[in-house]
Order: structure tokens, then C-alpha cells, then sequence
């Protein structure tokens, strides 16, 4: 054999061994699982990367449209990250429409918002007390709510899923306390054969009837074992009256019920009066919507959090209107305000172009997931996983995702095996839809990105699945 055909056959040999084994199949256990759970593999789509090299390790079905649910959410976050910058925070304004002498104000107080996410009980109530320190003590007019920041038309929250008083199905808006949600804490008193329950927030616009029996079943579904009558009095202020009927497990322990019973006036008025009354403050007014004065400087400016913050909340607990929140913010960053879904959507779509990751199945509709026409690729998202993993802002996106049987909707995954807390995974799930994507780090230290996406009727048990690709990338050779 000439020198030259040795050459050439051991560069042959040498350039094969350095790529990456590449599979268009799935792993045996990954099969059965999904054969076990009547899920077809045509249902499937899965995608593994190592990172710093140049071929996937597995690409089933990876060019197909799937609906990923919450796990859009990378994309949400990952664009807020690079777009707007870790350090980003909204800002809540507080303008006063009159005058103010010796704590008094003849007229009244306006409230500017401007998206923030994180304007929760603790940092309203902060807020308020910051305007009863500055001086402010008595407020003869109303209380406005100036929500133009954000421009979208309003929407039937049970369009989605005829669930009109969950929490997740709560609306975006500029200004937003606390998500509009109303928790009902739920205690069970074994002792007096009984259900306590601790509203919060608790206001003048919400009445409760507990007809709730304590059994000694076991705690499955506890959710599907209450009837929960829900009355709104839209004469009177949208006073809620919510009746709780039927069985409670003594074996659930407390857990919290989390409705959105009022809109974002009757909920902002409701916690306003029961905060200002507990600083001392006087307000006998109503609320209505308006515009804050251009030409007049704000009386009080709260800032929100850091974004860094604000991703963990919503990657870590997959919380859909924080992400919707983020969403149209992005349609700001140029400038152009008022934020409108259209805005965002190119904003988006620009960003990802300019990665070199703009791809003919996206689509993209609120930023949240939460929807059944938002659709991409596990390659597209796995490309995208692998462009985060070079960028500056890697280490605050990915310490957003919830850890492997740490935290998050990831806690109680895998728990106690070799790959506890060894990957960073965002979750996802719909009625069809199971998904999860993100990061592993194998036994030998490499680190993969990862997605498995799922489309099926069965969906709902794609989850060993989903596991043994876990403990598959962790333990393969």
C-alpha cells in the first residue's frame, strides 16, 4: 500500500472517530416507555446536542412543528435576557392630579404602570407605605389606573380552556398587582373535624362560604374532589361570593387554591383601601381609568426586581403571566410604544434572525406557552439552546431553569438517582402536550443540550419517557 492510500485511510479513520455518533433512532428504554404509555413514536420529537460540537447526538422527528408549551417560554426569556438586559427593571409610577397641602390631596391619585411582573402583595404594600412615609395621608378624590403602557384588546380568559377563574389564565396588563390572584388557604383541623380557610388578600369585595368536609382518603386530584361555585355581582363592584363544596383530604395537609375572581380595578381598589387604612391613610373614593399628566413629574417611582429575578419565577415555576408580561415589554425595546402582541412578534422574529435561528415552523403568540398555536422544531429550539449557552448572559439564563430534582416544577423528578441535580430542565405541559427542555451534564462531564417534545392524546404520560432519556444521555458511553 502506497504511503499516500495510508494517509488517506487513517485521516478517514481519525476524522470519523471525532464526530459524535448521530442517531435518527431512540434509545430502547425510550421506546418502551412510550410504547408502555400508548404514545406513538411519530408523537415524538427529540433532539440532543453536546455542546462545542458539530452534529446532534439524536435527532428524531427534530424538524417537525410541535406545540411546546411552557417550554416557549426559553425563547421568552432567553430574547428579554440579550434584548433588555439582565439588570432591566419596569418601573411603577404614582402621580398626583391635584393638590397637595399638609398631607392632603384635593383630587387624585394616579397610578402609571408599565408591566411590571413582580408588582406582588409585598412590594404594593411597600409602595403604598412609601407614599404614607413621604407624606401623603388623605386622598378626597378617586383612585386612576393609567394602563396605556400596554396597548392589547381584552380578552374571554375561559377561551383557553373554559377555566375563566384560574390563575394562569390571567390577562397581561401594564399595570397588574399581584397577578389579580386571590389565594384560599386551605387547613385542615383534624381536630374539629374541619377545613379552615385564610383568604389573601382578604378585601370588602369578597365573600366565602366553606362547606368543606374533611375524609380520611388518600390525597389524588385534590383539586377534582372540590365544587367550586363562583358568584360575581358585576352591580356591586364585582363582588365575589365563592362557595367551596365537597371533600377534602386530611392527607393533602394545607394547600392554597389560587383563583382571579376580580378585575384590575376592582382588585387594586379592594387591596388599596385595606392597605392605606392599615398606614392610617384616608380614601372614601372609587377607581376609574385615565391617563397620567405628560407635563407633570411622578410623585413616587417604585422599580421592580432585576429580569434576573423575574426569569427564575418564570422559568423555575413556568408562571404564564409573568412570561406574557416579558413578552410584550419586548416590543419596547426599540422605542415604540405602546407594546402591542404585533410589536413583540417582530421584535421577536427579528432577534432570532439575527442569530441565524429564524426557522419556517415558528410561530409565536403570547411568549407564555400557554396556547394551542404556538409551534417550533426540537432543532430549532436545540440550536437555540446551544447559541444561549455562548452567549454573555449564559449564566443568569441558565441558573433560571429548574434543577433535576431540586427545585422548581423539576423537584420531584429523578430524586435520590446518579442524575440528581445534574440538569437544568424547563418543563411544559398542555391537554396533548409534554415537553421539557434544557441542559445535562453526563457521567463523564459533557454537557448536553436537550429536548423532547410530545404531541399526543396520551401526552400526559410521556413522563417516564421523558426520564429514561435523562438517565440515558447521563449513563451512555
Amino acid at each position: 500500500m502506497s504511503p499516500f492510500k495510508l494517509a488517506a485511510i487513517l485521516c478517514f479513520i481519525l476524522n470519523t472517530q471525532a464526530l459524535p455518533v448521530f442517531s435518527q433512532d431512540l434509545p430502547d428504554a425510550v421506546k418502551q416507555a412510550l410504547n408502555q404509555n400508548e404514545i406513538p413514536e411519530s408523537a415524538a420529537s427529540i433532539y440532543i446536542h453536546e455542546i462545542n460540537t458539530t452534529n446532534p447526538i439524536i435527532a428524531f422527528n427534530s424538524d417537525k412543528s410541535m406545540n411546546p408549551a411552557s417550554v416557549m417560554k426559553l425563547i421568552t426569556t432567553f430574547a428579554g435576557l440579550e434584548l433588555l438586559g439582565p439588570a432591566f427593571t419596569w418601573k411603577t409610577e404614582i402621580y398626583t392630579n391635584g393638590v397637595l397641602k399638609e398631607g392632603k390631596l384635593q383630587g387624585d391619585l394616579i397610578i402609571k404602570g408599565y408591566g411590571d411582573p413582580r408588582l406582588n402583595l409585598e412590594n404594593f404594600w411597600l409602595l403604598i407605605r412609601r407614599l404614607y412615609q413621604k407624606g401623603l395621608h388623605e386622598i378626597t378624590g378617586d383612585l386612576i389606573l393609567d394602563n396605556s403602557y400596554f396597548d392589547i384588546s381584552i380578552e374571554n380568559p375561559a377561551a383557553f380552556d373554559n377555566k375563566p377563574y384560574r390563575s394562569y389564565n390571567t390577562f397581561p396588563e401594564a399595570h397588574l398587582v399581584n397577578y389579580r390572584a386571590t389565594e384560599l388557604r386551605i387547613i385542615p383541623e383534624a381536630g374539629n373535624n374541619s377545613a379552615r380557610i385564610i383568604i389573601n388578600p382578604q378585601t370588602e369585595f369578597i365573600t366565602l362560604n366553606n362547606n368543606l368536609k374533611l375524609t380520611k382518603n388518600k390525597c389524588i386530584e385534590w383539586r377534582d374532589t372540590l365544587d367550586t361555585i363562583i358568584d360575581i355581582d358585576t352591580e356591586n363592584n364585582h363582588h365575589a361570593t365563592v362557595t367551596l363544596n365537597g371533600d377534602y383530604p386530611i392527607a393533602c395537609g394545607e394547600k392554597s387554591l389560587l383563583l382571579s375572581l376580580h378585575n384590575s380595578q376592582t382588585y387594586t381598589l379592594g387591596l388599596f383601601k385595606k392597605l392605606w387604612k392599615q398606614q392610617g391613610g384616608v380614601f372614601n373614593g372609587k377607581i376609574r381609568t385615565g391617563i397620567a399628566p405628560d407635563e407633570k413629574l411622578p410623585y413616587e417611582i417604585h422599580q421592580s426586581p432585576p429580569l434576573t429575578e423575574i426569569i427564575r419565577d418564570i422559568n423555575k415555576y413556568s408562571n404564564n403571566t409573568a412570561a406574557r408580561q416579558l413578552y410584550l415589554t419586548l416590543g419596547t425595546v426599540s422605542g415604540n410604544k405602546p407594546a402591542t402582541l404585533n410589536k413583540s412578534n417582530n421584535a421577536v422574529r427579528q432577534w432570532l434572525k439575527s442569530k441565524e435561528l429564524d426557522s419556517p415552523e415558528f410561530e409565536i403568540e403570547n411568549g407564555s406557552g400557554l396556547s394551542r398555536n404556538e409551534r417550533i422544531s426540537a432543532r430549532h429550539l436545540g440550536k437555540l439552546l446551544l447559541k444561549a449557552f455562548q452567549s454573555s448572559v449564559m449564566p443568569e439564563f441558565v441558573s433560571s431553569l429548574p434543577i433535576l430534582a431540586v427545585d422548581g416544577t423539576m423537584k420531584k423528578r429523578l430524586t435520590g438517582t446518579d442524575v440528581t441535580g445534574r440538569a437544568h430542565i424547563k418543563t411544559g405541559s398542555l391537554n396533548g402536550v409534554k415537553a421539557m427542555a434544557g441542559y445535562i451534564l453526563d457521567k463523564s462531564g459533557k454537557r448536553m443540550a436537550i429536548i423532547f417534545l410530545v404531541n399526543h392524546i396520551n401526552s400526559s404520560n410521556a413522563q417516564l419517557a421523558m426520564d429514561k432519556l435523562l438517565q440515558w444521555v447521563y449513563q451512555r458511553p
